[in-house]
């Protein structure tokens, strides 16, 4: 079990006095990010900058990363920055929407449905190995004999969680292009059971105790270094498949943010790319770049159409 006062703060999110929505977005923004910091203290408006990262690690390597960005932003800044790990991303749309949130770092599924509901706009995204896109797997363990999730038919599964592109939406748009699910089979009519985790490590720990057959979650999770899985736990795991692409994670910047206070915080972000790119990769898995939002998230909305037809 979770220590309480960790699993307290994992979970917190501050909701306020709504805010009168700006005239401008970041959505409007349209000037060419430049490097360096003369931008960067003098015209950011916010006193407070708040933001919002996944929580898709471990609790303690959360809150490592928590107070290391903190204390990065805060001197760039020179503004009190505040970093929050909600563990149910409605309350972001939420946030976003009331002006209690600045930034949030999500995935493209989250992206979509916050600039879907004009609450946020794409500042940023990450690449992954200079793509904007990676792949999402199923993991088994090693001693299972499945070459594909055509043979997990009747089986458990886990999802990393309802809100993941690579650890349940995409996995489901590939089960629907497979004839698995569709609009008069739900995901119980193929599966025998599905269980939502909270994040990637927490659906592979599904897989390793036994409780299920397979995970969905980003291949990465697996591939990459040991952010999320150790060596022993690797050891015990093999891909089942993969299914992609899938777009990378975004930093979102809401909606009521003025187009300056976005270059600022943009120009911020993308200085980590030359002056501290361990904590970036160890934070946003990647190179920070601009990108067009509605191509990146083009994927993301089609398979998020698919999944809505699907019976529940």
């Amino acid at each position: 079990m979770k220590p309480k006062n960790k699993t307290h703060l994992l979970g917190k999110i501050f909701l306020h006095t709504l805010f009168p929505f700006a005239l401008f977005s970041c959505s409007n923004l349209n000037q060419e990010p430049t490097s360096g910091e003369e931008n960067t203290i003098q015209g950011l408006s916010l006193q407070k900058v708040v933001i919002a990262l996944k929580a898709n690690k471990n609790p303690e390597e959360m809150l490592a990363e928590k107070e290391a960005v903190e204390q990065y932003l805060s001197k760039k800044l020179n503004r009190t920055v505040e970093v929050l790990i909600p563990t149910d991303s409605s309350v972001v749309v939420e946030s976003f929407r009331n002006g209690t949130l600045d930034l949030g770092y999500l995935s493209s599924t989250d992206a979509a449905r916050n600039l879907d509901q004009e609450t946020a706009s794409i500042l940023l995204i990450h690449l992954k190995n200079g793509l904007p896109n990676y792949q999402s797997i199923w993991l088994t363990l090693k001693e299972k004999g499945y070459k594909s999730i055509d043979e997990l038919k009747g089986q458990p599964v886990a999802f990393a969680s309802r809100s993941s592109t690579s650890g349940f939406l995409i996995p489901v748009w590939d089960l629907a292009n497979r004839g698995h699910v569709g609009p008069d089979r739900s995901l119980t009519d193929f599966f025998s059971l599905t269980i939502y985790g909270t994040g990637y490590v927490s659906a592979v720990e599904k897989v390793l105790s036994g409780e299920v057959e397979a995970a969905a979650v980003s291949d990465y999770v697996f591939t990459g270094d040991n952010k999320y899985l150790s060596d022993a736990q690797k050891a015990r795991l093999r891909i089942v498949q993969l299914q992609g692409p899938v777009p990378s994670h975004t930093i979102c910047a809401r909606a009521s943010l003025s187009p300056e206070d976005c270059l600022i915080l943009q120009n911020t972000l993308l200085a980590m790319n030359e002056d501290n790119p361990a904590l970036r990769d160890k934070v946003f898995n990647g190179e920070l770049s601009v990108v067009d939002q509605d191509e990146h998230l083009r994927v993301t909305r089609e398979a998020i159409q698919v999944q809505k037809s699907i019976k529940q």
